[in-house]
Formats: C-alpha cells, sequence, structure tokens
C-alpha cells in the first residue's frame, strides 16, 4: 500500500468514527436510564396527604418492580412545587430540558397541574397526575401526553353530590377554595345539584391557605341553604370543618359536606368532628386484604395510612414501568399507547382502564366517617355506603370537550 493509499484509509477511518454509525443500534432508553420526577407538595397545605408519602409510595412502586426495566435503571428524583404554577412550570421545564426526566407523576394542586400538562405536551414526555382534581385535564385542556390516574371534580361532584341531593338535600351554598381546583369542584358539583332539581343558594370564594373562615361560614349560616359545601383541599378543609363545628353550623340545621377530605385529614380533626360526614374516595386501606397489605408497609414507613393520592401514586409508577417493560423502550408515545391498551390492575383497582382523553375509570366509593362508637381502632373511620363504577362514575366521552375526542 502506497503513502497515498494510508493517507486515505486513515482518514476514511477517522471519518466513520464522527459520523453516525447505523451498526451501532441506538439504546430504546434515550440516556440509558428510566427517570422518574415526583412533583409535589412539601411545605404547603396538602403535604400531609402527599408530599413525602408521595414520593415514599413512588419508592415501594420502583422497589417492587426490582429497581429496574428490562435491565435499565429506574431512578426517581422529587421537588416542591410550592403550591405555585410558576415554580412547578419551571420546574417541569428544567426536569425534561435538562435532567432528562421522562415522566412526572403526582402534581397536587390542579393550577400547577395545567400547568404542567401543557410544558409535558411541548416536550413530548408524559405526566401522570394523582393528586390534582379539576376534570378540565382531560377536558378542554387535554393532551396526548397527559393521564389523570386517581380522581377528578367530576367524580366526586356525581358520587357525593348526587347522593346527598337524593336524600332530600336540595339547597346548597358553596365555601370555595379561589383557584382552579375549587372552582372546577364547585362548578361540577353545581350542576349535579341542578340537574338533580335542586339549587345553588350562593358561594364565597375564599384564598387557599386560609386561617380564618368566620365571615364566609357567618354568609353560609345566614343563607338558606341546608347544605354547606366545601369545595377545598387540604389544611383549609380541615379549618374550615373545625371553624364550623365551632360556630355551631350542625347544630343550627346545615349540613356540612366535604367535596375532598382524605383519611389523614379525618385522623387530624378525630371523629367527634366529623362523624357522618359523606365522602368519595378511590382507595381507604381497609376495604380487602390486598388493600391492608399494602397500607401496612407504608404505614410501617410513614406511621400513617396511606390517603387515596399516595396510593394513587403507586399505581402510576407501576403502571408506568409495566407500559415501559411491553414497550420495550420509553419514548413517550409507545408508552402512553401501551399505558392505554393495559388494563390498570393493581390493590387497589381491578380492571381499570386508560381512556383516549386520558382519563383512567376506575370504582369510586362512597363512604360515612364512622362515629366514635362505632370505630374500634386508630384509623378505623369508613364505612362503605356503595360503590360506583368507573363508566358511571366519570363524565362520560359523548359529554366532553377534550380536543382529543372531538377529532375522533
Amino acid at each position: 500500500m502506497n503513502r497515498y493509499a494510508v493517507t486515505a484509509a486513515v482518514a476514511a477511518c477517522l471519518l466513520a468514527q464522527t459520523l453516525p454509525q447505523p451498526a451501532r443500534a441506538q439504546s430504546a432508553y434515550s440516556d440509558g436510564k428510566i427517570k422518574i420526577g415526583i412533583l409535589t407538595d412539601l411545605s404547603g397545605q396538602l403535604t400531609d396527604t402527599t408530599g413525602q408519602g408521595s414520593i415514599t409510595a413512588a419508592q415501594m412502586a420502583v422497589e417492587d418492580f426490582g429497581g429496574a426495566v428490562n435491565g435499565t435503571p429506574v431512578e426517581l428524583i422529587s421537588a416542591d412545587h410550592q403550591n405555585k404554577a410558576d415554580v412547578g412550570a419551571s420546574t417541569a421545564r428544567r426536569w425534561y430540558d435538562v435532567d432528562q426526566v421522562d415522566a412526572i407523576i403526582d402534581v397536587p394542586n390542579s393550577a400547577v397541574a395545567l400547568a404542567v400538562q401543557q410544558i409535558t405536551k411541548e416536550a413530548n414526555r408524559i405526566a401522570i397526575f394523582s393528586s390534582p382534581a379539576t376534570s378540565d385535564l382531560t377536558g378542554k385542556a387535554c393532551t396526548p401526553n397527559g393521564i389523570h390516574w386517581t380522581y377528578d371534580t367530576y367524580a366526586l361532584a356525581h358520587v357525593t353530590g348526587e347522593a346527598v341531593v337524593a336524600a332530600g338535600f336540595k339547597n346548597w351554598f358553596f365555601l370555595t377554595s379561589d383557584y382552579a381546583f375549587g372552582h372546577a369542584l364547585e362548578r361540577d358539583t353545581g350542576s349535579v345539584v341542578q340537574a338533580q332539581k335542586g339549587k345553588v343558594a350562593g358561594s364565597v370564594k375564599m384564598p387557599a391557605n386560609n386561617a380564618d373562615f368566620s365571615s364566609f361560614l357567618l354568609q353560609a349560616q345566614a343563607s338558606p341553604a341546608e347544605v354547606v359545601a366545601l369545595a377545598t383541599a387540604g389544611a383549609d378543609t380541615q379549618n374550615a370543618i373545625k371553624q364550623a363545628a365551632e360556630f355551631g353550623l350542625g347544630q343550627s340545621g346545615k349540613n356540612i359536606v366535604a367535596l375532598l377530605l382524605a383519611i389523614n385529614e379525618v385522623h387530624a380533626l378525630g371523629l367527634p368532628a366529623t362523624q357522618g360526614v359523606m365522602l368519595t374516595d378511590p382507595f381507604y386501606w381497609d376495604m380487602d386484604d390486598e388493600t391492608r397489605a399494602f397500607s401496612k408497609r407504608f404505614f410501617e414507613k410513614r406511621k400513617a395510612m396511606p390517603t387515596f393520592y399516595q396510593a394513587g401514586v403507586y399505581g402510576a409508577v407501576a403502571h408506568y414501568l409495566k407500559a415501559i417493560k411491553a414497550a420495550g423502550t420509553d419514548a413517550a408515545p409507545a408508552v402512553m399507547k401501551t399505558m392505554k391498551a393495559t388494563p390498570v390492575n393493581d390493590f387497589m383497582t381491578k380492571n381499570g382502564t386508560v381512556r383516549e382523553d386520558g382519563r383512567v375509570l376506575r370504582d369510586m366509593h362512597l363512604f360515612q366517617v364512622k362515629t366514635p362508637a362505632e370505630s374500634k381502632a386508630p384509623w378505623d373511620y369508613y364505612k362503605l355506603v356503595r360503590t360506583v363504577p368507573g363508566d358511571k362514575a366519570f363524565r362520560p366521552l359523548a359529554e366532553s370537550d377534550c380536543p382529543l375526542v372531538k377529532k375522533m
């Protein structure tokens, strides 16, 4: 070989090293790992119902999966969105653009969730919302990249609202948190009340993280309504129930309805303050052997029974990892297609489905809080009133304003 041939061979070799190599198949996992971000409330009014407990539930799901999918390790990171849409949005953007996060899960606070939903669509990743409530996530704000996992305002409104109106209480007054969640919950519940020939006598919007409900409770007390409905969450719900008892609303003939109430909030308030309250929940720790087994493991880690939000995070992470395993990739379109094609089965849900608008259909349960005499042990708080199948509890596709559905 002459020197020109040698030079040409070296040049070809160097060029080959700099060009894409079709023979070297790229990994099905973009950066050699599967990265999940738990975006939650670690410092605000929802921290006890979500927060570190959501992170623990996600860790349990990853551990139960063996810490890897098809040999690719699973990494969890977490952050506090501080209940601010701009903080949640900037965190999501950084996670997707810089940290190569494949999916964001949890996201309590509807305003934050709506912001994250849009950024997830732009990044073409996946968001699975366990803790926000607004039904707009699978309505006018739906995207191909989002799944609303655990519950929503439509289900809360229909399961609880219909039961209370059917019991003869048709005149309602709303105490509503003044952000996306509260507005959606009042809207959806008010529609149920009116559809059942009831009446919304009035409502008052209240700032979130509110310590003093006195002026709002006085307005409710002065109204002709039989029902004072709390379209609130977290610490706001606890404060409202506590102060309603102090004002004697129950003794004055008003019926307090907590449209969203978690078991840790019942535990904090105590049965004397919450007995008889009706609530809708997709999960209760004492439903069967499977729920008890999971809850016992969770309790050992957190010294509290899991809320339905936290149980939902476990299920969301587990379903996501199952879909990656089946799809053989963490690419969002393939994983989302697999999640929608795969039934949801875990300790919380049997034969659930992920609908085309991103709504998970699962049974919802109407519970009533026990009296102190009925409760036999700590955390023995609920008695089952009835179970509503998922296709009855959640908004029918025929009523949806999700753009994905309209195009079908």
